[in-house]
Parts: C-alpha cells; structure tokens; sequence
C-alpha cells in the first residue's frame, strides 16, 4: 500500500444529458458501471484511501457499489469540482499526495495515473493533458513563452486567441494535499459559472513557484468523459476492441473482431475460434481447440478442450468436460454438468442436471432435474416432467439408457440401467434394468372409415 496517496473521485454529477433516470456513473462499459472501473484502476497504484464525492442519486451509487473499498463523501450541493474536491479534503493528511480523477472517465489506465502522480514528486504538480484537433468544450492549457504551464481556462471564459489552444485539461492531476487544501480555500466563484473550478488551483500553483509538470497521452478514449448515450456507445466500441486485440495477440481467433464482445472475463486455451456475434459475460473458460459459433452467449460457464458450440446456443452457469457438441440452437440453464464426448443438440434444453460420459440428447428435448448416466440416448421430443405445480422432483437414469422418441418422464422416477423406453410412453413408475417398458393405448383401425368431407351449399 501506499502510505502516501489518496485518490479522490468525482461522481456528483447529475448526467442530465443521458437522460436516464439511472446516475450517470452506473452506466456501463462492458457490463461494469464506470464509476466502477475507474476505481479499478485507481486501485492498481495501492492507495491508502479511495474518496467518492457523490451527489445526485448518492444513495442508489453506494447500494449499488456497496462491495468497493472506498469511503463516500456527499456534495449535497453541486457548487463545482473546486468545491467537490475540497468535500474530500478533511479525511485527507497534509503529508498525502492527492491524485483526483472522474467518475465518468472510464477508460483511464493504470499506467498513465501512475505516470501522473510521478509528475507530482518532489513538491510539484502533476497535470493531464491531451491536444485535440477539436478542443471545443475542454479547459486549455495556457502556457509562457517558455513554455510553462500558467493557468488554465474554461472554454466559456476563454479569449478568441485562447479558444485556439489545441492542448486541453482532462480535469486528472496529482498534488500535495497540503498545499490544494490551501489552494482550494483561496479560489473564488467569480466567473460564467458561478462555480469553485479546480482548474484554479493552477494560476495559484504558478504564484507559489510550484513546478506543473505535465504529462500527455496519444491514447485520447483514456481520457475522454461521457456525458450521453452516444459518448457511451463510442467508448464501449474502444473497450471492446481493445479486449479482442488483447485475446487475438494471446492466439485466439476472432472471425470479426468489430462483432465480439466480453463483458467480464476470458481464459482461453491455444487454438480457441470465436465466430461473430458471440457474447462472452461473467467468467468464462475455454480449453484448448473450443470452436464458439456464431450468435452465442456463454455465461460463467467452463469448457474443456475440443468443445464445440454451434450458432445460436446459450450456456450458463455450467462445466462441460471435453469433445462436447452443443447445438445449434441448445440451451444449457444454470447448475448443468456434462462429462466428455457429450451432445446436446438442436432445440434441447437442459437445466440442473448432470449427464455422463457419451450421453447423446439429439433434439426437441427438455431435461431437468436429472442425473443421467453414461451413453444413454434419448429421442426427440422428451420430456423430463420435474414439476408439480408446487415443487421440483428428480429424475434418475441409469447407464446404456435408450429413451424412445416423445416419451414423458414423471418425476420422482428412476430408470434402471441399460432400460429401453418405448416411444411415446409416459412413465410414471420406475422402470426396471435391462427391460422394455413402455406404455401405449392399443392401436385399432376402422375398415370402411371414411374422412370427413365438406358440405357443399
């Protein structure tokens, strides 16, 4: 830990330009709320605290990001960032260095904040900034002949000639906690605003001969804020491309990278291919030579290795062992186990259950609440009927099973190895090892029967 950091978020603002109901910094990149993800990164330098300022919808960001290891500050009224920042400043020892950052920067790496609180070593200033070919909106940087950093202007308080400025604040910076603090207490409202903007701490730095040291990034999504839903869209396509370089440079292949998204976390093994449109959410594991078709979601699931998924299965919150087929169209529910050589085919369903070594369900098929065993085969259009309106009962099935098509299994009922079940039988009573069972009307037919035909008017 760093016994000499403090990282103060910003998070009070009220986004009223998503219009949302939802506070601006819980909308998400890659499924995490942004707030969250900049704490991640501020959490990789070891800080010894991580102050949130909040204001608007406070209580719903802290219920909703209760588990971050963070302290939260309210800015019960939103009077600038000068202001929210000095909300913070009572928590924070004047030996600290401060790094301040912003709730709905989301894509901020760790590398660039770590260079920003070095610039603030030896009793200087450390200053983000950026050159933009359109720098409208953003504070510039003015800087002397020399230059060195003087101050910093807002764009609605700006000359002409410093609206020409192409090098912009980002708003991060890294100082002494003792010297903002009395910064802060020195700077006024006094501008188009009618706001404390932190921004003025930097004419007031340059008074008391404090060096600001900038530094500067090429990567600008890093540093870009979201204040709509298009800003969002934008940089949750920079996310996710980074993520699918990232995955591509580790061996995995992506048939388009443009339509892939994560949205937690991948481990994949070697020769791992990944067709379009897939959704990867929560923890997911692929072992080696797994093929992902096009249009699947995979959901904290495992695979082992040579695992195929056809186009348009969804799998979560299950472990499949190797030389699995899944789908097309397959749908494995929460709490499935499948052992090797596994296959689940077209519009089968599975949940809670367990299946065994080289058991096939073809098609058309729903089984739940089940433990089956070993190379069974189960025909289309089965049903494991698991509920009684009330509660969920199990069915057990035997090794070398073979289950004809359109059968219903009423659970509780067990099925005893190397059973045949008729097609179209409904069982409701346990069926014994090694014999046929099956339940069936007698089959008549009617000579001289004749179909019904229309009368004519």
């Amino acid at each position: 830990m760093s016994t000499h950091l403090t990282v103060v978020v910003l998070a009070a603002g009220q986004g009223t330009r998503m219009k949302s109901d939802l506070p601006k910094v819980l909308h998400t990149i890659g499924a995490r709320p942004m707030l969250a993800r900049v704490i991640d990164s501020a959490q990789s330098l070891n800080p010894q605290a991580i102050h949130v300022v909040y204001g608007h919808g406070g209580e719903r960001v802290k219920e909703q990001l209760s588990g971050l290891p963070v302290s939260w500050i309210l800015q019960s009224q939103q009077l600038g960032t000068g202001h929210a920042v000095s909300q913070a400043m009572e928590a924070i020892a004047d030996l600290q260095t401060v790094l301040v950052l912003y709730g709905d920067v989301p894509l901020i790496t760790s590398a660039t904040l770590s260079r920003l609180v070095d610039a603030a070593k030896d009793s200087g200033l450390g200053l983000l900034t950026a050159e933009l070919d359109d720098p409208t909106g953003y504070g510039r940087i003015v800087r002397d002949s020399a230059g060195n950093v003087t101050s910093i202007v807002e764009q609605k308080d700006a000359s002409p000639e410093q609206l020409a400025i192409a090098e912009i604040n980002t708003g991060m910076l890294a100082v002494n906690a003792g010297q903002l603090r009395d910064w802060l207490d020195s700077i006024d409202n006094k501008n188009s605003q009618g706001e404390y903007y932190l921004t003025d701490i930097i004419a007031l730095a340059v008074e008391s001969g404090v060096t600001i040291n900038t530094i500067s990034t090429s990567d600008l999504p890093e540093i870009e804020g979201v204040n709509n839903r298009v800003q969002l869209a934008d940089l949750e396509r920079v996310f996710q491309q980074r993520q699918a370089n990232r995955l591509m440079l580790e061996g995995v292949t992506l048939h388009d990278p443009a339509r892939f998204d994560l949205r937690g976390n991948l481990k994949a093994g070697r020769d791992v291919e990944i067709d379009i449109g897939v959704l990867i959410e929560g923890e997911v594991e692929l072992g080696d030579r797994c093929y992902i078709g096009p249009n699947c979601i995979l959901k904290d699931v495992i695979l082992g290795s040579d695992v195929r998924v056809e186009a348009n299965s969804i799998l979560e919150s299950s472990t499949l062992g190797s030389h699995c087929l899944i789908g097309p169209f397959a749908r494995l529910r929460p709490e499935c186990q499948l052992a090797d050589d596994v296959k689940v085919g077209n519009f089968v369903e599975v949940k809670k259950s367990t299946v065994d070594k080289g058991s096939k369900i073809n098609h058309l098929t729903y089984v739940g609440d089940t433990r089956m065993g070993a190379n069974v085969n189960v025909g289309a259009g089965t049903i494991t009927c698991n509920y009684d309106g009330a509660n969920k009962h199990l069915t057990v099935i035997g090794d070398d099973v073979f289950i004809g098509s359109d059968t219903q299994l009423i659970a509780p009922v067990t099925i005893g190895d190397g059973a045949t079940i008729g097609a179209g039988s409904t069982i409701t009573r346990d069926a014994p090892s090694e014999e046929l069972t099956l339940s069936r009307s007698e089959q008549k037919s009617r000579k001289g029967w004749k179909r019904p035909v229309k009368t004519k008017r």
